[in-house]
């Protein structure tokens, strides 16, 4: 009888499992991951096996490959499992999906890939007695002893290799990959937040194009460098995405970027960032790296500890306002920056509110890959108002100070500022608590047309208080 072989990396996932494995106990812990001593890859993959808790239900299965396996065993044949990953990890794939007869994986001192494959092939079904199905370069040695090849998602080039060691070959997918993903993973949405660059030639009223430039530049050095922080934290928080309504759709959650070009993604992007940071100065230059390491430790662990998460989420949003300054070279008033914290405290804690409040929905006690549970949602709540309340409290007493006329001709008119903030910092928390906030709210002010109104009426009252 022919068998149907499978691989399992890429082929009947669409994600790599080693690669997983690496994300999830990084993630977790940096410690265990460098525990592990071992240049031989099937001990690596065995120990990240046993200490990784890889939850194989929600990862991105290849559905064409699924429904080629159902239409096989329809018609009889027997199919196994046959791949580099650990045994363990194999058999419970094998078992959620129960579509396979025979597993075959690593088992901590042979690694099943390339010609150690090929070898177990000819060993356990002999030659031309196979048909299997891959996706890698790895796999030609297999390829070359089976009775049919069928690829999947392979390269054109790879498909000509492949025609050339073994003529009955079938091709399903195609590598083509759109450059969407890529862009949607950067989230470009999410550089709005570095306008807040241009906040202190605003609050000085500093109107020329030069500082307008260096500005504008500083801004793109932080979108590059805050998108290579985005890309890691989505291979970090991997399963916990998956097991998200909405995150679940994130490229790499989806499977539809190679973990193997996250690495790239964020080695370009970061480069990128700090080399345009070296021609503003070196002080921009050391401010964006102090950054960059905060938020690669909020990545690592400090997300999962309670308060502290929210208030460096707080100070990453302040230090693009005090950033801002040092490139341009404009001194930050106190004022400005106990606003900035005591806002940016506010939507930090609104984040975590929704997210909650989603939780409470979706009837879990506690947040993935977060510390906090659903009782504490009351106490975040609170900490969202009162933040919130108190940054427009600090804008009434500057309002009222003396430095105020330096820069305002009218500044009773920015009391429309307090106006407007009181109403959507309340309406804000208030939709956030019945469920209707999107997890991120620097989107949902994007696309909140109240939210747009507001912005538009602080912006003319800016205006008529002081520039004209």
């Amino acid at each position: 009888m022919v068998y149907l072989l499978v691989n399992l990396d890429n082929t009947l996932l669409t994600t790599d499992v080693l690669l997983e494995l690496i994300c999830l106990s990084f993630g977790r812990s940096l410690i265990q991951f460098f525990k592990i001593r071992s240049f031989n890859p099937a001990q690596i993959k065995g120990k990240l096996a046993t200490c990784a808790d890889l939850d194989i239900t929600t990862l991105p299965y290849n559905s064409e490959v699924i429904q080629y396996i159902q239409d096989w065993k329809a018609k009889g044949g027997k199919v196994a499992l046959i791949t580099a990953t650990d045994q363990l990890v194999a058999e419970t794939i094998a078992a959620h999906l129960g579509l396979f007869d025979e597993v075959y994986g690593s088992d901590g001192q042979l690694n099943l890939k390339g010609e150690n494959k090929a070898r177990f092939i000819l060993e356990h079904f002999g030659e031309q007695n196979v048909i299997y199905m891959g996706n890698s370069v790895a796999d030609l040695p297999v390829w070359a002893v089976a009775a049919k090849a069928i690829t999947v998602n392979a390269s054109p080039r790879l498909r000509q290799k492949v025609e050339q060691i073994n003529p009955n070959v079938e091709h399903l997918g195609s590598a083509k990959r759109s450059i969407q993903p890529y862009f949607k993973e950067i989230r470009p949405h999410q550089w709005v937040k570095n306008v807040l660059v241009f906040v202190p030639m605003l609050a000085g009223h500093q109107f020329n194009l030069p500082t307008f430039w260096i500005a504008l530049v500083a801004a793109i050095a932080f979108s590059l460098t805050a998108s290579s922080v985005y890309v890691l934290n989505d291979l970090l928080d991997l399963q916990a995405d998956r097991a998200h309504p909405r995150k679940r759709h994130r490229p790499f959650a989806a499977g539809d970027i190679p973990l193997s070009h996250g690495i790239w993604l964020i080695l370009i992007l970061l480069g990128a960032g700090m080399a345009i940071a070296t021609t503003i100065s070196w002080s921009f230059l050391g401010l964006l790296l102090a950054y960059y390491g905060l938020t690669t430790a909020y990545s690592f662990y400090l997300k999962r500890q309670i308060v502290i998460d929210i208030c460096l989420l707080a100070g990453l949003y302040t230090i693009r306002i005090f950033a801002g300054a040092v490139a341009t070279g404009i001194s930050l008033s106190v004022w400005l920056l106990a606003f900035s914290i005591f806002f940016f405290f506010c939507l930090a804690s609104v984040k975590r509110q929704a997210e909650l409040v989603d939780h409470y929905h979706r009837k879990q006690l506690k947040a993935s890959g977060r510390g906090y549970h659903v009782d504490d949602l009351p106490i975040i709540s609170m900490m969202a108002i009162g933040a919130g309340y108190v940054s427009i409290l600090v804008l009434a007493l500057y309002i009222n100070s003396p430095q105020v006329q330096l820069l305002y001709t009218k500044p009773q008119v920015l009391w429309g500022i307090c106006c407007v903030l009181l109403y959507w910092i309340t309406r804000t928390i208030m939709l956030t608590h019945r469920g209707l906030m999107h997890y991120d709210p620097i989107v949902y002010a994007i696309k909140d047309r109240q939210s747009q109104i507001c912005f538009l009426i602080c912006l003319v009252c800016f205006i008529l208080g002081g520039v004209l």
